[in-house]
Order: structure tokens, then sequence, then C-alpha cells
């Protein structure tokens, strides 16, 4: 029975991009002495503040974040990585006797650090160079269709412009001489040792979301959203790179369509439009991989924010004899 869990508690706010995820993690953080780690891939990169919605320097000081500004725009960052950084901050929170929350919607971090990722080999420089020229060269296409013929199920959920996932793929059949679908069927090395309360927050009807995307799109852009990226872009770093916008940083949604206006190949029309429709479909690949987590409870938090507060309560009753410290 999970009244007899030994296990340290955490929660983990999930869902797509403008669904209130935030909003509910800043309210219960305060509520019951938690702290939030972001789980986030646009997050982990300083500069990126405006266009990924980064908690401002209020919503900081209210409640403790950590795994957010970890990296430069133009550094790479893993899912490994990103699960034994959160692995630490969950054991240092609960160590504490405060409650972690999980708040996010990149759907590989969350997999990496909930069920843990198999040993496949990491990265490595010298072969992500060679598949970077290769990709410059011969277009990411044809190093597509190399994975389709190596690793036809990779191949598959792969796009033919997803650079950075081709790359990988490739990277790690020519380390191991194993598909990185093999790796993938493979035990993972470790689940993660907590009891988590799995929360999805989703407007049962798509077109609010729609609307919640392009309202805080507009924001993002009368709050100088575009300012931020010609910072970005006279960042030496970024000016000498080859191709920036093959950098995992600037491939978050609004990120790459506001570098594109910005090199004049849209008007302010159509960079609005473009980004909004990318981030739309951002929501669409986020909830798709939401019902693959089976164990997660389903909420509207416009329509149904008693049912998640029932949810909670249901979750926490042992928590006094846990040694959380809630805020009253």
């Amino acid at each position: 029975m999970a009244m007899n869990d030994p296990r340290p508690l955490a929660i983990a706010l999930m869902g797509p991009t403008a669904s209130g995820k935030t909003a509910l993690a800043l309210d219960w953080a305060q509520r019951l002495g938690g702290e939030i780690v972001s789980v986030d891939s646009a997050l982990v990169y300083r500069g990126l503040d405006i266009g990924a919605a980064k908690p401002d320097a209020d919503e900081l000081a209210r409640v403790p974040h950590h795994l957010i500004d970890l990296r430069e725009p133009w550094q790479p960052y893993s899912a490994a990585e990103f699960a034994t950084a959160a692995r630490a901050a969950l054991d240092d929170i609960a160590a504490r006797g405060r409650l972690p929350i999980l708040a996010g919607g990149t759907g590989l971090y969350f997999h990496a650090l909930l069920h843990g990722l198999s040993a496949m080999p990491s990265a490595d420089d010298a072969t992500r160079a060679q598949l970077a020229e290769e990709g410059r060269q011969r277009g990411w296409a044809a190093l597509h269709a190399e994975l389709a013929a190596i690793d036809p199920v990779a191949a598959a959920r792969i796009h033919t412009t997803d650079a950075q996932r081709i790359q990988r793929a490739l990277e790690v059949y020519r380390l191991s001489g194993r598909t990185i679908s093999d790796w993938r069927a493979q035990p993972p090395a470790s689940r993660l040792p907590f009891r988590v309360l799995k929360l999805v927050l989703a407007p049962a009807d798509r077109a609010v979301l729609h609307q919640r995307i392009e309202r805080r799109f507009d924001l993002m852009l009368d709050a100088g959203f575009l300012d931020e990226v010609r910072r970005l872009r006279a960042m030496p770093e970024l000016q000498a790179h080859p191709r920036p916008l093959d950098l995992p940083a600037l491939r978050a949604v609004g990120y790459r369509q506001a570098w594109e206006h910005l090199d004049g190949l849209t008007d302010a029309a159509e960079f609005r439009a473009r980004a909004i429709h990318a981030t739309r479909q951002l929501a669409k690949r986020q909830l798709t991989w939401l019902r693959g987590e089976l164990d997660a409870r389903w909420f509207d938090p416009a329509t149904r924010r008693d049912g998640l507060e029932s949810a909670l309560a249901g979750f926490l009753p042992a928590a006094g004899s846990r040694g959380l410290r809630h805020n009253t």
C-alpha cells in the first residue's frame, strides 16, 4: 500500500506549453513548502528568458527553483545530464524535508528522470563534429536515409529535418555498432526512487489551448522578445557558429522563427504566424507523448481545479510523517 511506501514523495506537473503548469507549481510550492525542479529543455540555457517563459525575478524569489540557467546557448546539454542533475536536486530537496515539484513539458527529460535511460554510449565530440560536417555537405535528409537503412524504427519516429536526433542516432550506431532502438529496448539502469504523483494539465478544448498560446506569444512580443533574440545574435560565440540554428537552444519554438525574421526572411505578420504555429505543433507533440504516461491523471486546470486539489490531498496524507514542512 502507498501508505507503507517508504520512498520520499514528489509531484510531477506535466502538460503542453501554456497549460498553466508554472502557476500551479508556484501555488503548491508556496503552500506545501516545496521547491520547483524545472523539466524544460529551453530553461537550461542562459539568455533564453522571455521566449522560453522562464520564471521572472519575483517568481524565483518566492520559491526556490532548480535546473535553470545551466548552460550557454552554444553549449550542449543531454537528457542523461538532466536526469543526473535532477536526481541530485530531488535527493537534496527531500533530505531537507521539503517537497520536490517537477514542472515542465519536455517529455524526453521526464522519461529520463522517471524511467531511467539505457546505458548507451555518451556523446563523442569527434563523431558529432564529423556528422555535423556530413549534414552540411550531404544534407540531413541524406543522413536520415542512411539512418532508415540501419534503424527503420528510429527513422520512422524522427523527422527528416530533425538534425539533432538524426545526429544522435547515427552517433550511437557508429560508436557502438548497435542501433539506438536496440539500446532503448534494454532495461534502464535505474528508476527514480521516489513515489511520484503524475498530473497532466491540459485544457479539454484544444481551441482554449491555442488561444492561450497565441495570447502568451503576444505578451512575449510586448515584453521584448525580439530584443532578446537580437542580444543572442550579438554574442560572439553564436556569430562565429557556422549554423547557429542547428544548436538545440535555438531550436526552441519561437527562437528559430525570430532569428529568421531578423535575417529578413519573413515580415512581422508571417513571423508571428509561424511562431504560433510552431508552438501549437509543439503542444500537439507534447500531448501525444503524455498519452503514453499511463499512470498520469489528466485535469483541465480551468475547470477541474477541484480535481487537482483532491488528487493532491489523496497523495499527501502521510506527508507530515515524512517530515515535509507545510507553509501556513
